[in-house]
């Protein structure tokens, strides 16, 4: 073996075989034997090299850069440990102090002296442009690395009570005495401060004992003054009880307290269930808010415990349904005996509001997630130990309900009153973040009709995709289940159905117009705010036109494209996204719904009746429509441009004719990708292109396109560089278009490109898409980013899913890889990645298409479940723009 001379800059591969309660260290291990280029030499651990005045040396990673070396010279021995805010902070610890101008990247670096002697580690340092640092001292990590190497326990004792460094004269106003002060100086001269009680958690050991305030003298007859001596006696009397002598106002008091277990309140497992996580409140969390180490701690609020999208963490679970969840332990009980999709009432309060419960109603989710799990941390292995402790029960069948709808008072009209019996609450819960799409959860309205066959109209930026679970509420009170019948490719909306025979209702189909609403008719306008209240007001139709809505560069989602908006005169229409416009007598002339633009905004907009009938008529008739697209985005063009591209006179007054109010012609703005095996690749139209006619058909607007949704193939007339020409145009299945599959592989969502993809990129070269990624997994760690396309595993190219999975199954666990692909740019990239089937399983989301509506199932790979683990929390899975 050789060995080269210098800095190490390969990988050693380490296990954790120890982490500090509270103090800012931990202690990894590795093999010797791994390491072949370079022979290792131990760093001398010398805690009482630290000293003012000492010149040191921080050797680390300044700025995430390698092998950086910061000088500076110690400046304090017994500063408070630092604040870091509202995460992990280490306390009842003294800090040393020195300007060493160290930034991020230096954490855990050892602080050497001129004899190479590691006298403490850098912790942290001021973020406001001062060069000060602070270095956490060497006694308690020797101490734990030393018992490790004995192989004896690491014991951890606390009263949980925080303690500070105070200044005597700080002290003297607290109420030490002349007298104590004047014998302590004498003993401890070179002393400066004493500890003085800072929190005393309720219900813990020294609870009713200490008070915050009180001056620490002595603990068992010793005189204490530093923190290390504190440690010492606590770390040895674990379980024992120990005498504290504290001065509080002047008086001298005695107390006994009986040492607790650090370790026994860190958690060291936690429940995942439901699309959430839960362990034991920490020490960590209870010190920092000075509260009782008790309860149950929601660390990851997804998936059903999604309480509140602001806080996405910090809840402290009181209760679920009525039943109280003191401890982990009664939660997990509590768990076991809810079935599937139940809807139950939990109490909580977040740690930051103590002050304020909070009662909620959850949809329990145990089909998405369907195993209950507990992880347990192993330190011999150093790794997480799964476990199922409970499989999920099968949800109840739902049976009829009652109810009536809410009255509409002083209105004084009957149309507006008579439709509000044909609106249904919609709320849409993704277990994937698919398609691009932002959110996990929607809501919003949508519009019955037909209540004998349970058919709702409602839009795609409350029903993005079908993966997905549907809830619908039926006049403010009865909640069934809805399931996707039919999305539109192209106009925004989408058909749900729910099972008319569980809801004993006055449910009213709503009545719609199959003549245009023209602009400037009056109409009344009925919509919903973003809380689901109703607003009504007369208006009139000021625009109808053919609307470009933005797209999101950063992560195409659903857009609709090529379709006629309607624009109201009312302040209404921009504070509600769901509705409806109606005639006087009631009949719906258009469905005003909110589109997804770019940057999470939404536009709402009406869409006309007309363009919508033959799709619903063809579902109630029991037919599913398989619509056929044209591959492209138009926009209008006056006549003045027309004329200017080339297109006749003839053809203009062809135009005046067939629609006088509305002179426009379309032209083709963008032109999307058809799928890798689409037949037909010829790009008949280009961008630019004048449409004249298809089939023979002058086509003056949008709503004029409907024509390629029955035809394979369209004879278009066109007109290009000024030169009227005939083209053979072939429509796309849009059965090809919808995702139905996706796999979740090292964390990254993987799919086939989706409509808004093909729409934006030039040129497709991959059917594997980075749709999302999760925080903390592997594809985040390798930066396998979202919007890029994998085309290669291992060198063997893997051009769709099926070779993708092919292809990794092979890979063992725990061992390296290569991937190819494409940045959405098409700039080709290779990186390595680890594979990790235990943390972050292969999983496969299928839509089941033998029944209708469709159906999905989540595939585990089987090869992932023998590593141990269990399958990953897809909900976990965010959207990741870098």
């Amino acid at each position: 073996m050789s060995f080269v001379p210098g800095r190490f800059g390969g990988i050693c591969y380490v296990r954790p075989v120890y982490r500090d309660p509270v103090h800012d260290f931990g202690i990894l291990k590795f093999d010797p034997n791994a390491i072949k280029y370079k022979r290792i030499t131990k760093l001398k651990l010398n805690p009482d090299g630290a000293q003012v005045g000492v010149e040191i040396r921080v050797v680390g990673n300044d700025a995430g850069e390698k092998l950086s070396i910061l000088s500076g010279v110690i400046s304090l021995l017994d500063r408070n440990a630092p604040e870091y805010g509202a995460g992990y902070n280490d306390f009842n610890t003294n800090y040393i102090q020195a300007a060493a101008a160290a930034s991020g990247g230096s954490s855990g670096s050892p602080v050497v002296n001129v004899f190479g002697d590691v006298v403490a580690l850098q912790a942290g340092a001021r973020v406001d442009g001062a060069a000060t640092d602070f270095f956490l001292p060497l006694s308690r990590p020797l101490r734990a690395l030393q018992c490790i190497q004995e192989g004896k326990p690491v014991t951890r004792g606390t009263i949980q009570t925080q303690w500070m460094i105070k200044p005597f004269d700080e002290c003297r106003r607290l109420g030490l005495t002349p007298d104590c002060e004047a014998y302590i100086r004498k003993i401890a001269p070179k002393e400066t401060g004493m500890l003085v009680a800072k929190i005393v958690l309720p219900e813990g050991p020294a609870d009713g004992k200490l008070q915050e305030g009180d001056v620490l003298l002595k603990v068992n007859g010793e005189l204490l003054t530093q923190f290390v001596r504190l440690d010492d006696i606590l770390d040895s009397n674990v379980g024992q009880s120990i005498r504290i002598l504290i001065q509080r106002g002047g008086e001298d008091l005695e107390v006994d307290c009986t040492v607790g277990d650090l370790h026994a309140i860190t958690p060291d497992r936690f429940v995942s269930v439901a699309g959430a996580t839960f362990h034991d409140l920490s020490y960590q969390q209870a010190r920092l808010y000075a509260i009782a180490c008790r309860g149950v701690y929601v660390c990851e609020a997804a998936g059903s415990f999604k309480i509140d999208d602001n806080t996405p963490s910090g809840w402290i679970i009181d209760s679920v349904g009525r039943q109280p969840t003191r401890n982990l332990q009664e939660f997990i009980q509590v768990m076991k005996t809810i079935p599937d999709r139940s809807k139950i009432v939990i109490s909580c309060r977040h740690i930051r509001y103590l002050h304020m419960t909070v009662t909620k109603v959850i949809d329990l989710d145990r089909h998405w997630h369907p195993m209950m799990s507990l992880a347990v941390r192993d330190d011999e292995t150093g790794v997480w130990n799964f476990s199922v402790i409970a499989n999920p029960i099968p949800a109840e069948l739902p049976a009829p309900q009652k109810a009536n709808f809410t009255q509409l008072d002083g209105n004084g009209q009957t149309a507006p009153a008579e439709i509000v019996r044909s609106f249904v609450h919609v709320s849409c819960t993704m277990p994937l973040k698919l398609d691009g799409f932002p959110k996990t959860k929607t809501t919003g309205c949508g519009l019955v009709i037909d209540a004998d066959k349970g058919l709702v109209f409602v839009s795609r930026a409350i029903v993005p995709h079908d993966l997905c679970d549907i809830d619908i509420t039926v006049a403010e009170s009865i909640i069934v289940t809805g399931k996707v019948v039919f999305m539109h490719p192209l106009q925004n909306y989408a058909i749900l159905r729910y099972d008319p025979s569980l809801v004993l209702a006055p449910v009213r189909s709503a009545r719609l117009s199959t003549e245009n609403i023209k602009q400037g008719q009056e109409t009344i306008f009925v919509g919903f705010d973003s809380e689901l209240r109703i607003a009504i007001a007369k208006t009139t139709v000021t625009q109808i036109t053919t609307v470009i809505i933005p797209v999101d560069a950063s992560a195409p989602r659903y857009r609709s494209i090529n379709t006629e908006a309607i624009m109201v005169d009312t302040k209404l229409s921009d504070e509600c996204t769901n509705g409806v416009l109606l005639g006087k007598d009631g009949i719906v002339q258009a469905l005003w719904l909110n589109f997804l633009g770019a940057d999470d905004s939404e536009y709402p907009f009406g869409l006309a009746t007309p363009s919508f009938l033959p799709v619903i008529s063809k579902i109630q008739q029991g037919v599913i429509p398989t619509l056929r697209i044209l591959n492209m985005e138009s926009c209008v063009i006056k006549m003045s441009d027309a004329r200017a591209r080339g297109v006749s006179n003839k053809r203009i007054d062809e135009v005046a004719k067939a629609n006088p109010s509305r002179q426009e012609l379309l032209i083709v703005w963008n032109l999307g990708r058809p799928p890798l095996l689409f037949a037909h690749k010829d790009d008949a139209l280009r961008v630019g292109d004048v449409i004249l006619t298809l089939n023979e058909r002058l086509i003056t607007g949008v709503l004029d396109l409907d024509i390629m949704y029955d035809n394979e193939v369209l004879d278009a007339v066109i007109v290009r560089d000024k030169r009227e020409m005939h083209v053979k145009v072939h429509t796309v299945p849009t059965e090809d278009i919808e995702t139905d599959r996706a796999v979740v592989f090292c964390g990254a969502v993987l799919q086939k490109p989706h409509l808004a993809v093909r729409q934006q990129i030039s040129e497709l070269r991959s059917e594997i898409y980075v749709s999302a990624r999760s925080r903390g997994s592997p594809a985040h760690q390798y930066e396998l980013s979202p919007t890029n396309f994998i085309t290669a595993v291992n060198l063997v190219p893997t051009g769709d899913l099926d070779s993708f999975v092919r292809e990794v199954k092979k890979i063992p666990d725990n061992t390296y890889f290569r991937l190819q692909g494409l940045t959405f740019d098409n700039t080709p990239w290779i990186i390595t990645m680890k594979k990790s089937d235990r943390y972050f399983a292969m999983l496969e989301y299928v839509k089941d298409t033998s029944s209708l509506p469709a159906s999905w199932k989540v595939i585990a790979d089987e090869a992932s479940m023998t590593q141990g683990n269990i399958t990953a929390d897809a909900m976990d899975v965010e959207r990741d723009d870098c």
